[in-house]
């Protein structure tokens, strides 16, 4: 038998006890599931078809317990096959414009990101997350301040007023002169421009502008342009999580403790979040990872629910969604992490 045999009994059996799992976190017994059902089942005739999904590899027993859990696999297929995804309600529709417009006001796209990862937190009663690529913010202005004989301090000014600063290596016997060059040939270059198409355009005008600028000048910016650009890939991008304490609520055992210290330890050190944005970038609207797949974050017994926002030019920036438990509301967090990414989008533009 595969996945695709399952008849109509075996598929509402089987969305029966994920259901029933996702809202109580614990196995599922045959009298339950047989209580539960529309149609007219005894609790033999369900242990046989739980055994047939178990043998299919979509439900497993854990050793203290004559019940049922759906298994990695078994979540995926129901998201994937079975879920009824609904509309949020007006209230929720409501409570996310208020909070994410509200924190417009600060003119911060930062502190708009900030609010709706909080906001997604509270709502989910999971860990709101959200991940942006610094390199991708509209420049207003940048300016090279020497701080040693052979450092400079690069300084980035967005559109939306944040700053971001970073230190550079200098040739040797550099003149200032060459900082201030360098400064105003971009400050004429840069307006409303992300760090990556500046560099697309620089790329294009060098050999025209090689006689503006000496080699020395030249250099500053490419160094400059480099490290902020992540090649160094030391800052893949800037990362807001909010509601944390969230992921501490229903651990059953010292191995869910030490799944949930794990994945705190990913979220400092950033792990993987280059390859999250990359996923990300790939498709329109929500991915669903659950438990380990694709290794993000070592989510083993965790999920992810995110949806790419976008920018004024319709270019992926960054993505925000939701961690929690495998037993996540998917039908609730899935619209609220699609309409949250765009009304940050529309916020963004």
């Amino acid at each position: 038998m595969s996945l695709s045999d399952l008849d109509k009994r075996s598929r509402e059996i089987f969305r029966s006890i994920v259901e029933t799992y996702l809202q109580t976190g614990e196995p599922v017994g045959s009298r339950n599931v047989s209580r539960n059902l529309a149609m007219s089942l005894s609790p033999a005739s369900v242990r046989n078809v739980m055994s047939d999904l178990e043998h299919l590899g979509l439900l497993h027993s854990p050793h203290t317990s004559a019940g049922r859990l759906p298994t990695e696999v078994g979540l995926r297929f129901f998201v994937d096959a079975l879920l009824e995804v609904g509309d949020l309600t007006q209230d929720d529709r409501r409570q996310i414009e208020v909070q994410v417009r509200a924190s417009r006001k600060a003119h911060s796209s930062e502190q708009v990101l900030t609010e709706a990862s909080q906001m997604l937190s509270g709502l989910s009663m999971g860990a709101g997350v959200v991940l942006t690529h610094k390199t991708d913010m509209r420049l207003k202005h940048i300016e090279f301040v020497r701080i040693e004989p052979q450092k400079a301090l690069v300084i980035l000014v967005s559109e939306d007023g944040s700053v971001e600063n970073r230190v550079v290596e200098l040739p040797a016997d550099l003149p200032s002169s060459a900082l201030v060059q360098a400064t105003n040939y971009l400050n004429a270059r840069i307006q409303g421009r992300t760090i990556s198409e500046i560099r697309t355009e620089l790329e294009k005008i060098r050999d025209a502008d090689q006689a503006e600028l000496d080699q020395l000048s030249q250099k500053v910016i490419d160094t400059g342009l480099a490290v902020w650009g992540g090649e160094t890939m030391s800052d893949p991008g800037t990362l807001i999580v909010r509601g944390r304490s969230n992921l501490l609520t229903d651990l059953d055992a010292v191995e869910d403790l030490e799944r949930i210290r794990l994945l705190f330890d990913d979220l400092e050190s950033k792990r993987d979040l280059i390859q999250l944005l990359g996923l990300a970038e790939k498709g329109d609207g929500v991915r669903i990872f659950i438990g380990s797949e694709n290794n993000l974050f070592s989510l083993s017994g965790s999920s992810l629910v995110v949806s790419p926002y976008r920018d004024s030019n319709q270019s992926i920036v960054g993505v925000l969604g939701v961690i929690g438990p495998t037993r996540l509301n998917y039908a609730r967090v899935i619209p609220m992490v699609d309409y949250t990414a765009r009304l940050v989008s529309k916020i963004l533009g």
